[in-house]
C-alpha cells in the first residue's frame, strides 16, 4: 500500500486559486492541508496522482513523494 504526499507553494497572491485547484483535482477522501505561507499539501492513501498544476499558480514545481506504512 502506498500513500501519496504532494506539496506545492503558491505563486505570490495565488494561494486561494491553488487551493481551489487542488480541491477540484485531489482524489475523493484525500486530506488537504494549507499553511500560512501559501503551501498546500495533499495526503492521499489511495495513491492517486494529481495532474500537473498550472505553472502560473506555482512559486516552484510541486513535489510528490510516495510512502509505505511502517508496522509498529
Amino acid at each position: 500500500m502506498l500513500t501519496l504526499m504532494w506539496e506545492a507553494k503558491a505563486a505570490e497572491g495565488r494561494a486561494e486559486e491553488l487551493l481551489a485547484w487542488v480541491l477540484e483535482h485531489a482524489a475523493p477522501g484525500a486530506r488537504v492541508y494549507r499553511s500560512a505561507d501559501a503551501r498546500v499539501v495533499v495526503v492521499d492513501d489511495s495513491n492517486t496522482a494529481l495532474p500537473e498544476a498550472p505553472a502560473e499558480l506555482l512559486d516552484r514545481p510541486a513535489h510528490e513523494w510516495r510512502f509505505t506504512p511502517v508496522p509498529r
